[in-house]
């Protein structure tokens, strides 16, 4: 763990530090960092497209990177590092935002969109990228439940168990950080897990009226996300031009690029509107204690986690060919408002999966019964 870390957290230094790709246009050269795109969509007032491109792409992989490397070199010396149970919550919290293998088929998809316009080099940042995403999906093996577990076998500690008095109901608890079961009071005040000290909660708080809420917010956003251009392209005698995600898949199509148009078509139209019916099923059929199929609900709600990310392919995609085609008066590129739009649903969709409570759909389910007993083996 400690050497593929390490690798990861070396190869990550240089990703950021050179140009991933260069592009010559009839002798005119424009080559960009991950950081310098960030900063050229910053300066065009699209901070919020900006800022999340910077989080999903280098800061919450760094943070999981990090964060791991420093357990592991505590766990390889038979301790527990300082903030032991943090980092781990931290290492769990990046995972989920941290897009590195989203962000390598967006360069891809980048560059070959590119060959069209001009003459593409590339440089040593695309070769760490791809490295970064080979080592961090090796790092993605090591889950913090494991490390608790593993932290327990060596380094062990007492742990602090507080037990309900005699007599009160009580219940058992999965903590939904380190996956300890805890005994606690069924009527009474949050306890804390013995382990990691993180608040129990036997379901998610609120967990339908937040999911409503953003999935509503999600659905209203689609709408101009599709219909306002998600970039302009300027060029000399052409004019400007905008380009929606449709009027993209179209030109990848049209031009033979039909693998490319069917990648975007799925990232950025299939996998939004999918996802979006998909927990509109799940919350409708939590909601009225639907007992009919948990299982594969449960199937259906693991598939929505893992495909909702990416969404974000498009928007990398839009941060990196703003920034590669800055060719003065002869061609440029520049974000349009359903960039923005699209973005928010990507994190609004996101934040709609994380707050549903899978465990919702088998509260209405028998103990007893066969579908119970089914999901409980599976």
């Amino acid at each position: 763990m400690m050497a593929v870390t390490l690798g990861a957290v070396l190869v990550w230094l240089i990703a950021q530090c050179f140009p991933i790709v260069s592009l010559n246009l009839e002798g005119m050269v424009t080559s960009v960092t991950l950081l310098q795109s960030i900063g050229v969509l910053w300066h065009e007032r699209m901070q919020i497209i900006a800022a999340l491109v910077f989080f999903c792409a280098i800061v919450f992989p760094l943070l999981d990177l990090g964060a791991l490397l420093y357990v592991a070199t505590g766990l390889a010396r038979g301790r527990r590092v300082p903030g032991f149970d943090l980092l781990l919550r931290i290492v769990q919290a990046a995972r989920h935002w941290a897009m590195t293998e989203v962000l390598m088929m967006g360069i891809l998809v980048t560059v070959i969109k590119m060959t069209s316009l001009a003459r593409v080099e590339p440089h040593p940042g695309l070769f760490a990228f791809g490295a970064l995403t080979l080592l961090s999906a090796l790092a993605m093996r090591y889950e913090p439940r494991a490390l608790w577990a593993l932290g327990d076998q060596v380094a062990p500690r007492r742990m602090q168990r507080v037990l309900p008095a005699p007599g009160t109901p009580t219940e058992y608890v999965s903590c939904h950080a380190c996956g300890l079961v805890n005994l606690c009071a069924c009527h009474g005040p949050a306890a804390r897990c013995a382990r990691c000290a993180t608040r129990l909660h036997r379901r998610i708080p609120d967990s339908i009226r937040r999911t409503w809420a953003l999935l509503i917010s999600a659905a209203l956003l689609y709408i101009p996300a599709n219909i306002l251009p998600i970039m302009y392209t300027t060029s000399l005698g052409s004019g400007s031009e905008g380009d929606t995600i449709m009027s993209g898949v179209k030109l990848f199509w049209d031009t033979n690029s039909r693998g490319l148009a069917i990648i975007i078509f799925v990232a950025s139209i299939f996998v939004p509107v999918g996802k979006l019916l998909a927990l509109t099923v799940l919350v409708v059929t939590a909601q009225f204690r639907s007992r009919r199929a948990p299982l594969r609900r449960t199937r259906l709600y693991r598939i929505v986690e893992f495909i909702g990310r990416w969404s974000m392919l498009d928007i990398f995609v839009v941060t990196l060919t703003v920034a590669l085609v800055r060719f003065n008066a002869v061609a440029t590129i520049t974000a349009g408002p359903g960039a923005l739009a699209f973005g928010v649903v990507v994190v609004l969709t996101m934040f709609a999966s994380s707050q549903f409570d899978p465990r919702l759909i088998w509260d209405p389910i028998d103990p007893g019964s066969d579908a119970r007993k089914e999901g409980e083996r599976t």
